[in-house]
């Protein structure tokens, strides 16, 4: 029985990110931490 509710427990939490990760609201962010590693970062320098 406590198996039961600790996986549907875990299947929740997985679905809440999962929809979390996906929503359109998080995409900007995401683009802007995908194109992180291709910046030189010379526009945080003085």
């Amino acid at each position: 029985m406590v198996a039961g509710i600790i996986t549907t427990l875990l299947l929740l939490v997985f679905l809440a990110g999962w929809a979390w990760a996906w929503s359109p609201r998080r995409k900007p962010g995401f683009d802007e931490a995908a194109r992180l590693p291709l910046s030189d970062g010379m526009e945080d320098r003085p």
